[in-house]
């Protein structure tokens, strides 16, 4: 190529992109003038804030969910913005901001950059932020934000560090800083260490995913980039960070020894004191992380050589066509047929005798039944995109059966807003085709009415607010709240439902149905308690 300065241009147009994304996306928001931010330089502080906050509880490892978020925003509003916010107001800004800012209402973002070398635009994909579902008090449900490896990059990037230079150079600052006893200064400096620490182990894991997912999708550049950035980091050897601690530990010694008395230490001395305990925490998590990172690039390394390992032995499997080399010879040579034993006389060999060992009466014994038959099956040749439509048509057609059952029964409550499952079987003993749309099928009716009975009370519009807080796509199988929230916003006349309620009948009476076709096809009856189904509209 002419202009060799041109050869990493894409890389340097998606540092551009993580830039110009969240620009895009903030700008021109009506949103923000409601709050007050009119300039451009207000609502990017905000959004800078605000993923400063998720990086730092990331890094913590503490959860990060959106009333965390809300009340950040309302602190610094509080102290510093000064807008006429409530607390309402901030959280719905931090909704805003981390929902559509940062993550594209749930759409996937991409920035293109030209490659000079292969004279077209490179598509790169960019992401800021992720979510995970966590439980508090092992029952209440929230998404929780962290921040990814591009988002990370993004923020540590603001401190104009190169990636391989940021550690260095962190460690330098450290060490002058120490060195000239600016303790409090210090103290960000490791913390900064720490920090870099933690986002490589992160990398590691993210990329030992990847490779356990799928590792021809984990190209041998990123490959190369993550070891060499692991040997980076390893080259900072832990005996430096071993020195520092002496070091420290002697200082905190020395002040101590100065004033036996350690409660009458000066006010400038009990600030240095402090800050340097501190940064003996800090060294000694210091050390733990620059040891996970050594295990894990080991790890890393051994994963990525038995996953190819493996790809590459299953490329030995040789396969052939039954039709082409078997039905199509015979066919070109009927004459073949006498000497068809010795090609089918390997399929019907016998295993080889075994010998008792003694040794496996004591050890625990696994079934073979299920590797045998994984064996076989790998055997067989099949189209396993075609397959693979299949069952999401299947998938489609059992969740269309969900469908009209559970519609079935909020049809049944217009007017009359209750009914209980004894009404609903007087009902469908004069109509076949009502019986079949209720009970498509003994195991669809029964998972409807546990999930029904389990939940008791169901209110819309708190599941809609939920929904709104995840970036994740909907899951294939059935579940009752997103099955719910479809039927009440895709079918006009159930726009109005505000909550079901489902209750049992205390009469302690029985609902039987009968003939019943179960999934195999075999005719059944159902015994079930029965219940009232109470839907609630809008007035």
């Amino acid at each position: 190529m002419q202009y060799d300065f041109l050869k990493y241009f894409p890389k340097r147009m998606k540092n551009v992109g993580l830039y110009a994304l969240i620009i895009q996306n903030s700008s021109q928001k009506a949103i923000w003038k409601q709050y007050g931010f009119l300039k451009l330089d207000e609502q990017l502080n905000v959004v800078f804030a605000v993923m400063l906050y998720i990086m730092e509880q990331s890094l913590k490892e503490e959860n990060c969910v959106m009333d965390d978020i809300g009340a950040y925003i309302d602190t610094l509003n509080s102290g510093h913005f000064h807008k006429a916010m409530a607390y309402d107001d901030c959280r719905k800004l931090g909704d805003f901001i981390v929902n559509i800012v940062l993550s594209n209402e749930g759409k996937e973002m991409h920035f293109d950059g030209f490659d000079f070398e292969q004279s077209a635009y490179q598509e790169m994909h960019i992401s800021y932020v992720a979510n995970r579902i966590i439980y508090i008090d092992h029952e209440l449900k929230r998404t929780s934000y962290y921040l990814t490896d591009e988002g990370y990059n993004l923020m540590l990037a603001t401190l104009e560090i190169e990636g391989n230079m940021k550690l260095t150079i962190h460690e330098m600052i450290f060490q002058m800083h120490l060195e000239k006893q600016s303790y409090e200064r210090a103290v960000d400096d490791i913390k900064n260490v720490f920090n870099l620490l933690r986002i490589q182990i992160q990398k590691i894991q993210e990329a030992m995913g990847k490779i356990r997912r799928n590792a021809l999708n984990y190209s041998v550049k990123d490959y190369e980039d993550i070891l060499q950035e692991n040997l980076d980091t390893i080259g900072e050897t832990k005996q430096k960070f071993q020195n520092y601690r002496e070091r420290v530990r002697s200082r905190v010694r020395e002040l101590e020894e100065e004033n036996i008395d350690v409660s009458r230490l000066s006010e400038k001395d009990e600030e240095k004191l402090n800050s340097l305990k501190v940064i003996e925490s800090y060294l000694n998590r210091t050390i733990d992380e620059h040891q996970k990172i050594l295990s894990g690039h080991f790890d890393l390394k051994a994963l990525y050589t038995k996953e190819l390992e493996e790809l590459i032995q299953m490329s030995y499997i040789k396969r052939f066509s039954f039709r082409s080399d078997m039905y199509e010879k015979v066919l070109e040579n009927p004459g073949a047929l006498e000497r068809l034993d010795y090609f089918l006389r390997p399929l019907f060999g016998r295993d080889i005798e075994k010998i008792y060992n003694l040794n496996k009466s004591f050890s625990l014994q696994k079934p073979v039944r299920r590797q045998k038959e994984k064996d076989i099956e790998e055997t067989f040749d099949y189209d396993e995109e075609k397959w693979q439509k299949e069952q999401d048509m299947l998938r489609k057609k059992k969740l269309m059966k969900y469908e009209e059952s559970l519609g079935y029964l909020l049809r049944e409550t217009k007017g009359r807003g209750e009914i209980t499952l004894r009404e609903v079987g007087m009902r469908l003993e004069r109509s076949a085709k009502e019986k079949s749309q209720l009970i498509p099928n003994v195991e669809i009716f029964k998972e409807i009415m546990v999930e029904l009975i389990k939940n008791c009370e169901i209110d819309i519009e708190a599941l809609k607010k939920e929904r709104s807080e995840y970036i994740q796509d909907r899951p294939g199988e059935f579940q009752l709240n997103e099955m719910l929230l479809h039927l009440v916003e895709e079918y006009p006349e159930n726009s109005d439902i505000t909550r079901v309620e489902v209750y049992r009948v205390e009469d302690g009476g029985v609902v039987t149905f009968d003939g019943i076709l179960d999934e195999n096809g075999v005719r059944k009856s159902i015994r079930c308690s029965d219940v009232s189904i109470r839907v609630r509209r809008k007035e």
